[in-house]
């Protein structure tokens, strides 16, 4: 088959509601290889991220504890703005060790290696992911050996509802797909669901939860021991992590609960990362790396001085998406002020948190648009590796999603002039 045949063949196995509501994207005629080494390196990577996780954990238990009152104030920042019933729950004693059995992390392929931008618990793009590899296994594309996300997911979700909200209606025909090809699986509104003794997928995020008018009854079946996957552990879903985890006060917490290796792979693939403040500094104390005493005044560096990313950490509704992302040298000095000056105020009942900026390499792509118009483009990647714990404990890499942007854009999603492809080795 023509590479042409091949982009048609993916058109045509499209399913007549999409799968995601309302968006298109580009479509790639066959999986981007990434080399073995790459592969090789995500692979391992699954297990780095799933103990940070353990380990993020770890140090928001100790710092609600009493006997842990020098962390206190880490729990303090990441409680702030969340419903004191919501907090119950993360902290009960059912709950504790929890952690969400999906992982993706936003990685930006650049010239020195991969780069995190973020770790999600409750990722979209699941049944894109599945659909793709599915697609490419019926042209004998080989994608990867090894488990593929349908069957990670028939393993760790079959028989169990997937509540999804209106909040999140875009991925509703994904999870619809999805639940098709799984025994047992169905999607319910979120809005009306009521446990019924059943395990339960949650496709929606905490901030969504008082919302809903029976969450109450969702807070009692997990405490009884109903599996809710993710859990409903808020602090889980904050960004604020990658700000911590640079923070010269737990660095020996973080090497030691990690180890030398996991730490230094994380120490070399997170960007440098400040939790947005207005408390104030000793006049003549600085942020680390900022090199100014106060976060307003990064509102006078010029456009070159301005390459950092800055984003809401979590539980709200801008928290996600790219909804709340400013990047500081794409928009005017005026925007960039403005954007610092709400971070501020929005501190500490949903703060932003402050990234370098790290620039994705550049390259060639082949893309084909819904009428089968080749085009060669030049273009910037995010991958999106799909990490599944399975039933044995064991960390597994099923699929990585790459989105790839106009090389023109600094901020990489789904947009529609995007191309979305798998990757294979």
């Amino acid at each position: 088959m023509t590479l042409e045949e091949k982009a048609r063949f993916l058109q045509q196995r499209l399913p007549a509601q999409g799968l995601l509501a309302g968006k298109t994207w580009l479509h790639v005629a066959e999986p981007l290889a990434l080399g073995a080494p790459m592969w090789e390196e995500l692979e391992r990577l699954g297990k780095v991220f799933h103990r940070f996780y353990e380990v993020c954990d770890q140090l928001y238990l100790r710092g609600v504890e009493a006997r842990s009152q020098e962390l206190a104030w880490i729990a303090q920042i990441l409680d702030a703005g969340k419903p004191q019933r919501l907090l119950a729950h993360a902290r009960a004693k059912p709950l504790r060790g929890k952690l969400p059995r999906v992982i993706r992390p936003d990685l930006l392929l650049t010239e020195e290696g991969l780069r995190l931008t973020e770790l999600d618990s409750v990722p979209g793009g699941i049944g894109v992911a599945a659909w793709l590899q599915q697609c490419h296994a019926e042209l004998n594309l080989a994608v990867f050996t090894g488990y593929s996300v349908l069957e990670a997911w028939k393993e760790c979700f079959r028989d169990r509802d997937v509540i999804l909200s209106q909040e999140s209606a875009t991925y509703r025909p994904e999870m619809e797909w999805l639940a098709q090809h799984t025994p047992g699986q169905v999607v319910l509104e979120a809005e009306t669901y009521l446990p019924r003794g059943r395990a339960v997928y949650r496709f929606l995020e905490c901030f969504d939860l008082e919302n809903f008018p029976n969450t109450e009854s969702w807070f009692e079946a997990a405490e009884k021991g109903l599996d809710f996957s993710p859990p409903m552990r808020p602090h889980l879903e904050e960004k604020l992590w990658l700000a911590f985890f640079w923070l010269r006060p737990l660095e020996k917490f973080w090497r030691q609960e990690l180890g030398s290796g996991y730490f230094s792979k994380l120490r070399q693939i997170i960007p440098y990362t400040w939790i947005v403040s207005p408390e104030p500094l000793p006049r003549h104390a600085v942020l680390p790396g900022l090199e100014v005493n106060d976060f307003r005044e990064l509102g006078i560096f010029s456009q070159k001085e301005r390459k950092l990313v800055l984003k809401r950490s979590g539980f709200s509704a801008d928290a996600w998406g790219s909804r709340s992302v400013v990047v500081g040298h794409d928009v005017s000095a005026e925007q960039w002020r403005a954007a610092l000056d709400y971070a501020l105020a929005s501190w500490p009942h949903s703060p932003f948190v402050l990234q370098r900026y790290v620039q994705p390499s550049r390259r060639k792509l082949l893309v084909f648009s819904d009428q089968l118009q080749a085009q060669e483009m030049e273009v910037r990647m995010r991958l999106c590796p799909y990490y599944f714990v399975l039933s044995s404990g064991e960390v597994r890499l099923t699929a990585v999603k790459i989105t790839a942007v106009p090389a023109d854009k600094k901020i990489i999603h789904g947009m529609k002039d995007c191309a979305i492809t798998v990757a294979t080795i």
